[in-house]
């Protein structure tokens, strides 16, 4: 069962003041009558209105599930926002709600997300939620979303990508290659320690579990001397003030669908397919459809280092970039695809990929 608490988007719902004008309204046969027959009329007309406002509500209601982490709440507005924006009776008070769900890996924080195991660890239970009725879209951070969605779901959109590198952030050092030999580097990314490890062995990388602002906080007390985050998480969270150098693409190589947002929806219900279509940034669906395709013909476990980015080049082609690595980064095996940007073509790149990766790891390579 889902853990679930409601905000309302707008300051205050329109049932809460759908009677407030009752005596200027109140019929003058109505004010001539008996207090205790008056007080039961009125409390008729309140109840007529009420519902009435209620069915209104409901018929125009949006109700947005997110996990309730500060930077899935600023995707959850910001989702919130372009919908009303570009539709006008959702910009109306109390058209959209925001519902909170913990999820699984909300709620297992002291161990590394390895270990917990399944997929969808974030995921799972606001697509349940979604599935049930309770909730009208599920907004995700697209990299922890599985390769495969439950039957009845789809997702349509992605809203405009973010600035998908890493950031650096220490107080000691400016950049990964100057940190002392034996530093800690903090992180909970498989991808980031295998890659960290690959080039610089000395360093030592640790479990380091929480959000943005836990992980700051256990670098201000000194338990690690380096962190690396998502770059897009700071800057939707207007954090970046805290970063000490943005690590570049070659240096490494981001998550699978890295600083991208998903909406899903029922497949059944239009209405949302509707909503949802005009938020749709159709160059970074394509991306994300590419790395996914890399990323479930691989079908690596949360065991796996993979990487991989696909982006429109200087002429206007698709550069998709590919990487699986043993999670102490003795081993990177490492491909690249160009082509057109189409989505068919783009499928094909993320697939070819991951199958030159499988047949160069060889046997075992993923059973970590």
């Amino acid at each position: 069962m889902a853990n679930t608490f409601t905000m309302r988007s707008a300051t205050q719902h329109p049932l809460l003041s759908a009677s407030s004008n009752f005596r200027l309204s109140c019929p003058a046969s109505l004010r001539s009558q008996p207090a205790q027959p008056r007080r039961r009329n009125a409390m008729a007309i309140r109840n007529a209105l009420a519902t009435e406002q209620e069915v209104k509500a409901k018929v125009s209601l949006v109700r947005i599930g997110t996990r309730g982490s500060p930077l899935a709440l600023a995707q959850a507005f910001e989702t919130r926002d372009k919908l009303m924006a570009t539709h006008s009776e959702l910009a109306e008070e109390g058209a959209i709600e925001i519902i909170i769900i913990k999820t699984t890996g909300d709620k297992i924080l002291d161990q590394p997300l390895a270990d917990i195991g399944g997929k969808g660890l974030f995921t799972k239970e606001i697509d349940e939620a979604l599935l049930e009725g309770k909730i009208d879209i599920a907004v995700h951070s697209m990299k922890d979303v599985p390769t495969y969605l439950p039957d009845g779901m789809i997702l349509p959109c992605n809203l405009p990508r973010e600035d998908v590198r890493d950031a650096f952030i220490s107080l000691t050092a400016k950049s990964l290659g100057e940190l002392q030999p034996g530093s800690v580097v903090g992180s909970a990314s498989l991808r980031r320690q295998s890659q960290i490890l690959y080039r610089y062995p000395n360093l030592k990388v640790v479990n380091f579990r929480g959000n943005v602002q836990t992980r700051l906080k256990k670098l201000d007390e000194g338990k690690v001397q380096a962190t690396l985050l998502a770059l897009a998480g700071l800057k939707r969270l207007n954090m970046t003030e805290n970063v000490t150098a943005i690590l570049s693409i070659e240096e490494m190589l981001p998550a699978i669908a890295q600083g991208a947002i998903g909406i899903a929806c029922r497949s059944n219900d239009d209405t949302m397919v509707n909503y949802i279509a005009r938020l749709n940034h159709e160059e970074t669906r394509l991306a994300v459809t590419c790395e996914r395709a890399f990323l479930e013909t691989l079908d690596g476990s949360c065991r796996t280092p993979i990487a991989g980015y696909a982006h429109r080049d200087e002429d206007g082609k698709c550069l998709f970039r590919g990487l699986v690595a043993s999670p102490d980064g003795t081993r990177v095996l490492e491909t690249s695809r160009k082509g057109p940007y189409a989505l068919d073509d783009m499928v094909a790149m993320g697939k070819d990929a991951g199958k030159e990766l499988i047949s160069k790891s060889g046997p075992g390579f993923f059973d970590w």
